[in-house]
């Protein structure tokens, strides 16, 4: 079967392929690639690092370097999904939504059809950490089991970390602290050489990448607050109430400099505090689905501070 275009000349188009393409539309939406730069970022800011402390690198580590990019990006879109397939199942995705639509909750996949994609998903991130672990040895195997675990309990249970407003905690680690300093203990180990664990700079470089996630946390907790409240999802803006949610939110903003300093000196790194004032300013006049905006403008946030540490190093 073909679809036609008329106007004298007819281009045929397979059907299937039109499907396809549809499809391929329809998930890259429900994966939510504008999230994917917390996971991206600290790997980005891990890989510099290293480049600094190893200098270059062989093959081998080219290689670890894109599986542990890849493996970052499949471990937060099992998250993702995961995160869609239990709030709806909660009751806490509806249609409507002020927040970016949602598949289930708008009738646009099945319930079968996220569930294989979790599987899928989760297939994908076994065999890049399998890959990974078998480099970096039981240190990986650590991460990569308790981030695995994370991605699960976010929403999957009935303590679920972001239901107990405790997720902040695990976003700092996981999409900050622990993705540089696993992503430079990566490096390390592909090239052969020992990585001295007292070396911090891993851990403060992370930490920004880790602020930033929070901040993306902390936007769409603060729009999101009075459905929260309705449906027992107790994050930190329904136990603190709003006003004292932007000011926690104006501390962590406040952090950023002082973690990029302790990482870099002072140098290009520490101006990450502009573009990240400038998104709290934001924060703080947004109303209903202006916070959307802000998530963007978080994602920008953290890829800024990525050129910010790429200047700090190469100057």
């Amino acid at each position: 079967m073909y679809l036609c275009a008329t106007n004298n000349s007819v281009t045929q188009i397979p059907l299937y392929l039109f499907h396809f393409n549809i499809m391929f539309l329809l998930w890259l939406r429900i994966i939510r690639p504008q999230t994917l730069f917390a996971s991206l970022c600290p790997v980005l800011v891990g890989l510099m690092v290293a480049h600094t402390l190893i200098g270059e690198t062989n093959p081998s580590g080219h290689l670890t370097a894109l599986l542990t990019i890849l493996c970052a990006l499949a471990l937060q879109i099992l998250s993702n999904l995961v995160n869609d397939y239990y709030d709806y199942k909660r009751g806490t995705d509806k249609q409507g939504r002020v927040g970016f639509k949602r598949a289930l909750a708008e009738g646009t996949v099945r319930e079968g059809e996220m569930r294989t994609a979790c599987y899928i998903t989760l297939a994908c991130a076994l065999v890049l950490g399998a890959a990974l672990c078998y480099v970096g040895g039981w240190v990986i195997v650590a991460i990569g089991v308790t981030a695995i675990l994370f991605a699960w309990l976010y929403t999957a249970t009935p303590y679920s970390l972001s239901y107990l407003g405790i997720a902040d905690i695990f976003v700092f680690l996981y999409y900050g602290v622990i993705a540089s300093w696993g992503t430079v203990w990566l490096q390390y180990k592909a090239v052969g050489q020992t990585f001295d664990l007292h070396q911090l700079s891993p851990l403060y470089a992370g930490a920004v990448c880790g602020l930033i996630s929070m901040c993306v946390l902390a936007i769409n907790n603060i729009r999101d607050i009075e459905d929260d409240r309705l449906v027992g999802k107790r994050t930190i803006p329904v136990r603190v109430g709003k006003r004292a949610a932007l000011v926690i939110l104006g501390v962590v903003v406040a952090l950023m400099p002082l973690f990029a300093w302790l990482a870099f000196g002072m140098s290009w790194a520490t101006a990450v505090i502009l573009p990240a004032c400038f998104l709290y300013y934001k924060v703080l006049r947004a109303e209903g689905t202006e916070y959307n905006l802000c998530l963007l403008m978080a994602g920008i946030v953290n890829l800024i501070y990525v050129g910010l540490v790429w200047l700090s190093i190469a100057g």
